[in-house]
């Protein structure tokens, strides 16, 4: 990250902050040195209020922290994006964005999480951590079977029953990816690659 230049805005730089899984812009708000520092040092985003006129950690009463995975100054180094991993609703009226949007876009990241999440925590009523447990064979063979669903489907005309099979068939494919120890966004990279 270079150094942002504080000057241009009286102080402050505005802090664009965006969930570093799924990408999803959730707020903005204004940083001034002080405020960077102390990000950077307890990794919890801290802004400067301009109402309350003092330094402000994200979650502080709510407990809905923004916890840093990564800071990027623009080109002009007068704004920052700062992509990180909420602990909960980011908005204070419970909204996942500020811009009171929660967009699909992005939500198989997200289903990753749950996922990963039913498992780790052995959730006991998860159909997720039920198939789990069942092992790699009947995950697969999930795979399988809402494969051939989908492939029927296709063959049809019923957009609505086609969509929910593919639906399926990724609900099962991440279940399996857990399952191997591979990310979603380890498979993405390869279809970046082989883009090039």
């Amino acid at each position: 990250m270079n150094q942002p230049d504080f000057t241009k805005g009286n102080g402050l730089v505005p802090a664009i902050i965006q969930d570093f899984t799924t990408m999803q812009v959730l707020m903005l708000g204004f940083m001034n040195e002080e405020a960077l520092e102390k990000t950077l040092r307890e990794g919890k985003v801290t802004f400067f209020s301009r109402s309350k006129k003092r330094l402000w950690t994200k979650g502080e009463t709510s407990g809905n922290y923004l916890f840093v995975k990564e800071i990027i100054t623009d080109c002009d180094n007068d704004t920052l994006l700062i992509k990180v991993k909420p602990s909960g609703p980011v908005c204070h009226t419970g909204s996942i964005s500020c811009f009171n949007e929660d967009q699909s876009k992005g939500f198989l990241y997200r289903l990753e999480q749950i996922v990963s999440q039913r498992i780790e925590e052995n959730i006991e009523d998860s159909y997720t951590n039920k198939i789990y447990k069942q092992g790699i064979n009947r995950i697969a063979q999930k795979v399988g079977e809402e494969a051939v669903e989908l492939i029927i489907e296709a063959k049809d005309n019923n957009m609505t029953l086609f969509k929910n099979e593919a639906a399926d068939m990724l609900y099962h494919l991440l279940i399996l990816l857990k399952a191997k120890g591979v990310t979603l966004s380890e498979i993405e990279s390869i279809l970046k690659n082989r883009h090039k």
